[in-house]
């Protein structure tokens, strides 16, 4: 349980880092816009799905504790 409770905790802090150094990811969608008969129109439109900082720095925090308690309690 000791351990499992600090494999959770350096799972949190990896997040909480990239989460801060990536503030969002951007991908491309392929969309079908119109299609008549055989002639079919298309768009590529980019969309974005942000992470607020606080985010990656509750994870860090959080994930620094779960380390410490994960420690403390196997000494």
């Amino acid at each position: 349980m000791k351990s499992l409770i600090t494999l959770v905790g350096i799972l949190l802090i990896l997040v909480g880092i990239v989460t801060l150094g990536y503030q969002g990811i951007t991908y491309t969608k392929h969309e079908q816009v119109a299609q008549i008969g055989d002639l079919k129109i298309s768009a590529d439109t980019q969309k974005t799905i942000y992470f607020p900082p606080i985010l990656g720095g509750v994870s860090l925090v959080a994930g620094i504790v779960l380390v410490v308690i994960g420690r403390k309690n196997s000494i």
